[in-house]
């Protein structure tokens, strides 16, 4: 067994990697470029608001509790859950607005309003979904993905007939519901999974149990408290971390990585797992000849959307929104469109606020709001000042038609966030925000390796291997390297 091991980057796959080596005894550090952990789910504080900087929906729960499991404890050690009721609310072009309730038995009822039948259909429509759920999250995700026979077995090639993965996500719903709003409902999920619904498996249907089944939940005091969670178990198991610590190079010698170069002096290390941006460990931290992938691999790769992001303070409430809305005013198959088919700035986005001051008061000054706006856009755009001020005077002018009230006005404070950003921050190729897209040709085996296959104790974990982009499948993306790599040296070693 390596007795020391160097986690590059504390976002939620580096955390979870580095848990697991520590409580198989192995001395880890974690090297971390930014001033806290969380990555992309760092916390940014200004003029008495605390702004979650990345992700905002609490979803898969028992993911997260089972991980906490496993090391004793439980998420309620280090923060208090809250299931949001309604879960989110929809604004829709015709100027409706439907409010998702947390209770399976209302949101039966709006199912049916809208739909003569749909009740029953959304009861059938789970009922599968949880099947891929179960085996998907259960199974399929829970593989290391380095080669097609771990697919082989008998129980799992049956498994994967359940689930769809030659079915599109679009044909699939629409084989039980024909409401466009219900059809909106259900397929925004998607719309971050880096294609049209026509070209997504209907395997991610799982997402619709997940949201509807699981719930919609907050951590109260912010996101961050998960990542602060997970930063406090690690500390305990024994790691060490190194903020501020900017991998530079890594030494390779007789195909191992003998040391990484940093900022702050050199580390030696037995192994090293890299959860820093897949394509920028590649391409800046090895020489090209010891590389899993080319330059022409990644420029093939179907990217997730980037985003345009907007921290914003209120002096004052804004009654209309719920914790989270998202707004379904505007042409969704354009905006889509803009995003894979024809990369460009949409003319008139669909867009996300979150109001997380509605269910907790701590992260905006009394009598104040706190506000997250996200327009999802292709990545690679060119990113400026002006198309950033462009789209915070777009996206408010129209909130504040939807709010029937001035919000513009009593802005204190306004941080736009962008491509430029994901690329400065975190090394994101293209600026991408949620990594690859989950098409079908990107799924499982088919995604980036986990292993090196030339540098022996290289690994790779996030967003930009398996299983895929977003809180859950990034934790266990930390498990999946480190138990690999702990049964790969025990094999070794006997």
């Amino acid at each position: 067994m390596p007795q020391q091991a160097i986690v590059i980057g504390a976002g939620f796959s580096g955390l979870a990697a580095a848990c697991v080596l520590a409580q198989e005894g192995l001395q880890v550090s974690v090297l971390e470029q930014h001033d806290q952990v969380g990555g992309r789910a760092r916390v940014f504080k200004k003029d008495g608001f605390t702004f979650d900087m990345g992700p905002s929906w609490y979803w898969m729960p028992d993911v997260m509790e089972q991980f906490f499991q496993r090391f004793g404890s439980s998420p309620s050690t280090y923060f208090h859950l809250k299931r949001l009721d309604p879960s989110y609310q929809i604004y829709f072009s015709d100027g409706s607005t439907m409010k998702v309730p947390a209770s399976f038995s209302e949101l039966k009822q709006l199912f049916e309003q809208e739909e003569a039948g749909a009740g029953h259909q959304l009861e059938l429509f789970l009922a599968d979904a949880r099947i891929k759920y179960e085996t998907g999250i259960g199974e399929f995700v829970q593989k290391p993905s380095l080669s097609l026979f771990e697919y082989m077995e008998p129980s799992l090639l049956k498994s994967a007939f359940q689930l769809n993965l030659f079915h599109s996500f679009a044909k699939h719903v629409r084989g039980y519901f024909r409401s466009p709003k219900l059809l909106q409902l259900l397929e925004f999920p998607v719309l971050f999974l880096g294609a049209m619904p026509e070209k997504i498996p209907a395997l991610y249907s799982m997402m619709n149990y997940a949201d509807i089944k699981l719930g919609t939940w907050y951590p109260d005091g912010g996101f961050g408290k998960l990542a602060e969670g997970m930063f406090q178990l690690a500390k305990s198991l024994g790691v060490t971390f190194h903020f501020q610590t900017t991998v530079e190079n890594l030494e390779v010698y007789n195909k191992q990585i003998s040391s990484v170069k940093t900022s702050k002096g050199v580390f030696n290390a037995d192994v090293v797992i890299s959860s820093a941006d897949y394509h920028f460990t590649e391409t800046q931290l090895l020489p090209s000849h010891l590389r899993n992938y080319s330059d022409t691999y990644w420029e093939r790769r179907v990217m997730s959307p980037s985003c345009l992001l907007y921290y914003i303070g209120v002096k004052k409430k804004v009654k209309k929104l719920q914790h989270h809305n998202l707004f379904f005013d505007a042409d969704f198959d354009r905006h889509a469109k803009a995003i894979y088919n024809q990369p460009q700035y949409p003319e008139k986005p669909l867009y996300y606020v979150c109001c997380p001051s509605k269910t907790d008061p701590s992260v905006a000054p009394e009598g104040m709001e706190n506000l997250f706006i996200l327009i999802p856009v292709a990545p690679g755009l060119d990113d400026s000042t002006a198309m950033r001020n462009h789209y915070y005077q777009h996206v408010l002018q129209r909130l504040e038609e939807y709010c029937g009230e001035a919000i513009a006005d009593h802005v204190v404070t306004c941080t736009p966030y962008a491509l430029q950003n994901f690329k400065d921050d975190y090394n994101a190729f293209k600026g991408n925000a949620y990594g690859l897209a989950n098409t079908l040709m990107q799924t499982a085996f088919l995604k980036p390796k986990m292993r090196n296959k030339k540098v022996h104790n290289l690994f790779y974990t996030g967003q930009l291997t398996v299983p895929g982009p977003g809180v859950p499948p990034s934790i266990i993306s930390g498990q999946l390297v480190a138990d690999y790599i702990v049964k790969n040296f025990k094999t070794q070693a006997s």
